[in-house]
């Protein structure tokens, strides 16, 4: 079992996981706010970095803010090309304390900004500001967590390369705490029909207006409690759920309308890499050939360090 693909157990990290995922909404929103909307939502998820998770350059006027999850050294960063910069300690407590030490570090900073006040795609959950329960913070479950993320992002970013269509960068999504990549035929889809729990409909129909085939990873949740890679097609086209799915372990979730690989079914094997990248494969060439996309001017051989594709 590869020492680069941590141990992920929902059911011991489940408080930290949670806290985790309202912390990120709080900052999240705090670039929802800012930025200018860019297509499928892509203006709002995070990044892997170095250290953690990024928000990247959040446009502030004449300046720019950026926020980093350091989670090796447990820190919120804000810092804004001015030279300003404010750390928050991610630590055990509430929610509320660590959202009115943002707004308050904002401030400090010069940045006075109104975000929506209540989780996004959370069933039930409070306000920041009333959400005043303790909480724990296990910064090496939250490491272990991280290092997947590098581990997924890594597969996606190789996968990403044999593509020569539109796709999305490798996106941290805060609202749904996953991490994601997509691929686009070129295709207006139908309009989506919208219910998603947590999203408003305008939402879901702008992201879902052309047709796509993603992949992505989750580290669990109540529902669904164990981290897994999923991919799904929209609209899916007729035989999907039936298309062989390598490698194996992977299966096709009715109730959620996607496949699913369990992170166990990777972590365990001798090349978690080339599990994961066939898992990337599989799914998209089932989307894919079924959906009748025009391949033969979408795809190209995976990317080298170095060598440019051949035209």
């Amino acid at each position: 079992m590869s020492a680069s693909w941590p141990e992920l157990d929902w059911t011991t990290w489940r408080e930290t996981a949670i806290g985790l995922q309202l912390r990120t909404q709080i900052v999240g929103k705090l670039r929802l706010a800012l930025t200018p909307w860019l297509n499928h939502s892509w203006h709002v998820p995070f990044y892997l970095s170095a250290r953690g998770l990024t928000t990247s350059a959040i446009p502030l006027g004449d300046r720019i803010l950026q926020a980093d999850f350091d989670f090796i050294a447990d820190r919120l960063i804000l810092s804004v090309s001015d030279g300003g910069v404010r750390e928050i300690e991610l630590a055990a407590g509430s929610i509320a304390a660590f959202h009115a030490a943002v707004l308050a570090a904002l401030g400090e900073l010069g940045i006075v900004v109104t975000i929506n006040p209540l989780p996004s795609e959370m069933p039930d959950a409070l306000p920041f500001a009333e959400d005043i329960a303790p909480r724990p913070y296990d910064g090496e479950a939250v490491r272990r967590f991280w290092r997947a993320l590098i581990q997924a992002g890594r597969v996606f970013g190789e996968f990403r390369t044999g593509f020569l269509g539109k796709a999305s960068p490798t996106h941290f999504f805060w609202g749904s705490f996953d991490l994601a990549s997509t691929r686009f035929s070129g295709r207006v889809a139908p309009r989506h029909p919208g219910g998603l729990p947590g999203l408003p409909d305008d939402v879901t129909c702008e992201a879902y207006s052309h047709e796509e085939a993603s992949i992505g990873f989750w580290p669990g949740s109540d529902a669904y409690p164990q981290a897994a890679f999923y991919a799904y097609a929209y609209p899916a086209p007729a035989g999907y759920a039936d298309a062989p799915i390598e490698p194996a372990g992977a299966a096709f979730d009715a109730t959620l309308g996607e496949f699913l690989l369990p992170y166990d079914a990777v972590r365990s094997t001798t090349d978690p890499d080339a599990a994961l990248l066939a898992f990337c494969r599989s799914s998209y060439n089932a989307a894919a050939t079924l959906g009748a996309w025009d391949r033969a001017s979408l795809e190209c051989p995976l990317g080298r360090p170095k060598v440019p594709r051949v035209v």
